[in-house]
């Protein structure tokens, strides 16, 4: 069953289309890649299925719901879950403490905080991090982790949200490829064993064709190929677009010249 469904989307700014007539599905339990070069409209494409962007025009339908242009704290209320491509949590607290603060935010208890939390679902906190394998280091602070912790304990936090889809933007940058290879294979467990759908941009292509179930590929702001790993390898177009010039996918002009970024 589709969970995600993303059919016609575009957005512009200053005149030219940053994303132009994209359209695709995921199902829950999948991992979709969604790769290209730089300026290939990937963020973009994110940024309006998270929230933090409005559509010119099309439509993002996700668990039944039209979430186009909603606000990101209410798309994640509704289970969409995102990590960043810089791992965003809390240095001055310990690893088991970010994840609590996860907690209480999925119960709306934020602005509650001057009540005493140290316990405050610890042993649900312990399990997620369990999950990701960073239990072991839940008293230590996140200031002191290896960049590739930070990394599992940042997913540790997205899953504190009992997510249906999991948006991770860049999640192996920075690491050493046997550390982002083993976060990809957590990821792709975990999706298959929770059936979250997963839909993430990544430059390496050594993860990207060892753990997506499918492929799609932008190039200034279109969809050019859309595949399995060995379909997407042998794509002409795709091949011209990495090691080419790319001159041949030149962005548009929109008719919606001066929007504002």
């Amino acid at each position: 069953m589709t969970l995600l469904a993303v059919a016609q989307l575009s957005k512009s700014f200053d005149g030219v289309h940053a994303v132009d007539d994209v359209s695709f599905d995921l199902e829950g339990g999948r991992l979709l890649a969604l790769i290209g070069p730089n300026g290939a409209g990937k963020s973009t494409c994110f940024n309006m299925i998270n929230g933090q962007l409005k559509p010119d025009s099309g439509v993002i339908r996700f668990a039944g719901h039209d979430i186009a242009g909603m606000r990101p704290r209410d798309i994640w209320r509704l289970g969409v879950a995102r990590t960043f491509q810089i791992a965003a949590t809390f240095n001055s607290m310990t690893v088991l403490e970010n994840v609590q603060m996860a907690l209480l935010s999925r119960e709306r208890r934020v602005y509650r905080l001057f009540q005493r939390v140290a316990s405050w679902r610890e042993d649900e906190a312990m399990a997620l991090l369990d999950l990701v394998g960073m239990s072991m280091h839940a008293h230590r602070s996140c200031a002191v982790l290896a960049y590739g912790d930070v990394k599992r304990v940042e997913l540790a936090i997205a899953l504190a949200n009992h997510p249906k889809l999991l948006l991770m933007d860049e999640p192996t940058a920075g690491m050493a490829p046997q550390e982002r290879n083993e976060l990809m294979a957590l990821t792709a467990r975990l999706a298959k064993e929770r059936n979250i759908g997963v839909l993430f941009t990544e430059h390496s292509m050594d993860v990207v064709f060892s753990h997506a179930d499918t492929l799609i590929v932008l190039a200034r702001g279109r969809v050019i190929a859309q595949g399995d790993a060995q379909a997407i390898r042998n794509d002409a177009r795709v091949r011209e677009v990495y090691l080419g010039t790319g001159a041949s996918f030149s962005p548009r002009v929109s008719s919606r010249a001066g929007a504002s970024t």
